[in-house]
């Protein structure tokens, strides 16, 4: 052993040291996003899906054929979702960027979110299919309510305050559609699918950013 030997083994504890502490701070990290809230909820992405859906009432009414009736909405529920999925991606981007706590959808907030809010809604599609079928199609609104209503409560207790409130206007929205007469079906869902996702999404755009 040399005189030299303590300066060297001296030498490498800092970097120990700082792979420690780094490992520490990513620890810490994960632990923040695992307890947060998914905060990427798109505003004016639902003020977009309220207009198309405000859209699609209008032609629905209109429409005398039960197949076309279905097909109308049918068409804006896939046009909602891709909707929905492109501005989830621009504000949980655009949140990134500006160096806002904009949760991934991937993230622990988000996946508790999206694992809450998926099973309803592939409960809605299964049911929607199968009530079809049996030629059932007078409780479809009701149904698409509630249950689109149930995906947006559950996936809201890991969001924001405001989303679990949206999620029950739209499951009692369902209550009064099943309950209603089935000449009124349009007229709910324009208000239901159009107007509380019009009012909510501006709501969350201005407290929460767009």
């Amino acid at each position: 052993m040399n005189g030299r030997d303590p300066i060297r083994l001296h030498n490498e504890d800092p970097p120990a040291l700082h792979e420690h502490a780094m490992a520490d701070l990513r620890f810490i990290r994960r632990a923040m996003e695992e307890a947060g809230s998914f905060t990427a909820v798109p505003g004016w992405g639902m003020v977009l899906v309220g207009v198309t859906a405000l859209g699609a009432a209008a032609l629905a009414a209109l429409s005398r054929d039960p197949r076309a009736w279905l097909g109308i909405w049918l068409l804006e529920s896939a046009l909602a979702l891709a909707i929905a999925a492109v501005s989830l991606a621009r504000k949980t981007r655009g949140g990134h960027e500006a160096g806002l706590a904009a949760h991934p959808l991937f993230s622990g907030p988000g996946r508790r979110f999206a694992l809450s809010f998926a099973p309803p809604l592939a409960a809605g599609g299964l049911l929607t299919a199968v009530l079809i079928g049996a030629g059932m199609t007078s409780v479809l609104p009701g149904l698409w309510l509630l249950l689109y209503g149930a995906s947006v409560a559950t996936g809201g207790a890991f969001s924001i305050r405001i989303v679990p409130v949206m999620g029950v206007c739209f499951m009692l929205a369902g209550v009064v559609a099943l309950l209603a007469p089935p000449a009124w079906s349009d007229a709910v869902l324009a208000v239901a699918f159009g107007g509380l996702h019009l009012v909510f999404g501006v709501l969350i755009a201005r407290r929460h950013g767009g």
